[in-house]
This record gives C-alpha cells, structure tokens and sequence, in this order.
C-alpha cells in the first residue's frame, strides 16, 4: 500500500510537471491576473465628485502606466464624476503590450474652448498597440454650451470643435461598453488606425446637435463596429477617405442623418476607399438613411470601390438610398464642374422599410464619371404614412414612392419598390 501511495504522488508530480513545461503555448492568451499592474487614477490625487480640474492626475496616471516595466497594465477611473480638460494618451508604450482603460465614471469635458486644439480631440490615444477601453462608463463632452460657436455650416475655414474620443495611429484596439453623450463635435473618431473593434457603444446628442458625427472614421483598415446604439444630430456612421476593409454591423440609428461613405472628393490627394461593409441595421427618423456623397469639382480623383450595404430596415426614413455627387452642406454652393470620385461595384441588397420621401431611391452620379456597377437586390420602401407608420404606396391619393436616376444605369435583381428607374 505505502509503495501504490508512493508511486501515485510521483504520477501527479510527473503530470504537473509536463503540464506546466507544455502549456505555454497552449495558454498563451490567457493573462494572469496576478501579472496584472494595476494604476488608479486616486493615487495620483483625483477624487471623484469634488468638481476639481483632474488633468493633472489622468496625465499622471497615464504616464505610469505606460511607462510600466509590466506586459499588462489596467489604468483604473473608478465609479464617480471627473472634470478634465483635454487628454493626449499617447504611446509608444514600449514594455506593455496589453493596456486596459477601465473607466467605471462619468468624465465631464471642460466647457472652456480655449483649453482645445482646432480639430484635436478631448480625450486621444495616439500611437499604442494593444489598447483596451471599456468598463461601463460615460464620456460626457458638455457640449451645449459649445454648439452656438460652430459656424462650419456657413464658414468652410471655421475654427473645429474637439472630438470627443479620437484615436490615431492606433493598432489593435477594442472599444467596448462606453457611452459617449452630448459631444461638442466628432463623439468617436479614427485616424489611421489598423485592426480597430468597437462594440457595445451607446451614442448619443440631440437631433440638432451640429457636426455631431457618432463615428468617423479615416485612413483606416480592418475595422468593425457593431452592436451599438447612435442617435445624434450629424451622420450615426461616417466613412471618410483612404479607408480600407471597414464592417459596420448591428447598428440601431437614428435621429441623425444616417450612415454615409464621405464627404469624399473635397481635398487635393484623398485616397480610394475599398471593402465596405454595412448589415443588419436599422436606420429610424433620420434625414437620410444609406448615403454615399461626393463633393462636386474636386481637387483630384479618387474612388470608392466595392461597397454592400445588405439587410437594412429604414424606419420612416428621408431619402432611404441616395448617392450624391454634388455634395455640399453650405448654404451657398455653385459649381459647374463635376465630381472626380469614380463610384463603382456597390451593391444594395435587402433593403426594406419606410420613406418619409417621395423619392426612396436616389442615384444621382457625377456627369463626368458616371457611377458603373450599380446593383440593387430586392428593395422594398412603402411610402410612411403622416404618423410615421407604414402605409402601402398606393395611398395617399395618387402618391407613390420612385426613383430618380442621372448619370448611372443600374442593374436590378428581385423586388423593386419604388419601381426602376427608367
């Protein structure tokens, strides 16, 4: 028995010993929680719900943490309301390799402008690899008191407002469970990010919020948002030029102005968008729903190329489908010279819902690059009734939803209503 006792402590010793030698590779993602180092934000003297500046203290907490000799970093902002001004969390953090921001709080912008870089962002992450935001908490931009000073409406050399959270130079980045409210500009922006997942996002800004864009995104690759809410005053999603790879899926919008590849073509040496994505959405109340826009005369060419937009559910939606290549949002705009951005291989499939319009489907395409490959596949928009609610596009005495087509031939596959162009 002593020797059966024996030889059964050597067989366990002897099978933890090859589970500890052969598991690394096996376990190689899994991060101890006891390597984890651990940086609070009240260590370096914030104090929550006490309305002070906590600038000071976040910079300094960031700094430690990135700086940090330890592979895994979780920067902590706890339960509670923080004032800060504008934050640069900038990289390379050399030594770490997963870096967690837990923000539990409510972070509250300051509401002095002068405190802000023309097109900066309040809070930006630039230049880091391996950077987790999530936790649950809220990024408050104040902005209210700051829309009255935004005149880019009427002045295209205006003076940009802070972006809420801007990322640049990002690589994989995952955003999950945050709430961004009342932005004074962008609420989420990238900027030549690689590998970039959001999920989870809950945004939101009055319907007459100016330039209050949910997302945008620019110079990017390989970036997938999904299973988020936005309701803001500009586009919930927007695509900016020189993007490659993008997926937008499960997003709920609206109001706002729906989500839109561009404005693209405004700028000398924009480059080509290519491989978007965008599913399984539902767009309600908003001024537009799927839009591609393009500005007229522009500075150089460029296109946006190979592009679905499939299984989208427009709820009482302005203009459900329209491409517009004369594209300008200021009050006055006159040229004669049309857009040099070349729009080819989109596709529009399943889409179905409400028009708040007569015209569900507009393509209007520039005269000088007529758009090529045009594919829409069962589309179904019944004009909404006065309430909102659906009603056939029989009603309405004669009305009835169309389409309105220049400079494109189409192809259609399947249900077509509003009935093709002719």
């Amino acid at each position: 028995m002593y020797i059966e006792m024996e030889n059964f402590r050597y067989l366990k010793f002897f099978f933890f010993f090859i589970f500890v030698i052969l598991s690394p590779s096996e376990a190689g993602n899994i991060v101890d929680k006891s390597s984890v180092f651990l940086v609070d934000v009240r260590s370096f003297g914030a104090r929550a719900n006490d309305h002070r500046d906590h600038t000071k203290a976040f910079v300094a907490a960031w700094d430690k943490a990135c700086k940090s000799s330890s592979s895994s970093v979780n920067l902590i902002i706890p339960r509670g309301e923080f004032s800060v001004g504008s934050l640069r969390f900038s990289g390379p953090c050399t030594n770490v390799s997963n870096l967690t921001v837990r923000v539990k709080g409510h972070l509250k912008a300051s509401t002095d402008l002068s405190k802000y870089r023309s097109g900066g962002g309040w809070i930006q992450f630039g230049w880091i690899n391996g950077l987790t935001l999530t936790g649950g908490g809220t990024f408050d931009g104040q902005g209210a008191l700051a829309w009255p000073f935004n005149n880019c409406t009427s002045d295209s050399n205006c003076k940009l407002l802070p972006t809420s959270l801007k990322f640049v130079g990002m690589n994989r980045t995952v955003v999950r469970r945050i709430s961004s409210v009342n932005s004074k500009f962008f609420h989420i922006a990238l900027v030549e990010c690689r590998d970039f997942k959001g999920t989870r996002l809950n945004i939101t800004a009055p319907s007459d919020s100016p330039n209050t864009d949910g997302i945008h995104i620019e110079r990017s690759s390989n970036v997938y948002f999904s299973r988020s809410h936005i309701a803001t005053g500009d586009d919930c999603v927007s695509i900016g030029q020189g993007n490659s790879q993008i997926t937008i899926t499960s997003i709920k919008c609206g109001p706002g102005h729906g989500i839109s590849v561009g404005s693209l073509g405004r700028y000398p040496n924009e480059k080509d968008v290519n491989g978007l994505v965008v599913k399984d959405c539902k767009i309600s109340g908003t001024t537009n729903g799927i839009r591609i826009k393009t500005w007229a005369n522009s500075p150089g060419l460029s296109a946006a190329t190979n592009m679905t937009f499939e299984n989208i559910i427009m709820n009482n939606v302005t203009n459900p489908i329209i491409i517009d290549q004369s594209y300008c949002p200021f009050s006055s705009c006159i040229s004669n010279v049309p857009s040099k951005v070349e729009l080819s291989e989109i596709y529009f499939k399943n889409i179905r819902g409400t028009s708040s319009s007569l015209v569900a489907v507009q393509l209007h395409c520039s005269r000088g690059m007529p758009c090529k490959k045009v594919y829409l596949e069962n589309v179904h928009l019944d004009l909404s009734s006065s309430d909102g609610g659906r009603k056939q596009s029989s009603n309405r005495g004669n009305e009835a939803v169309s389409s309105s087509c220049r400079n494109v031939r189409a192809n259609y596959i399947g249900t077509q209503i509003p009935p093709p162009c002719h």
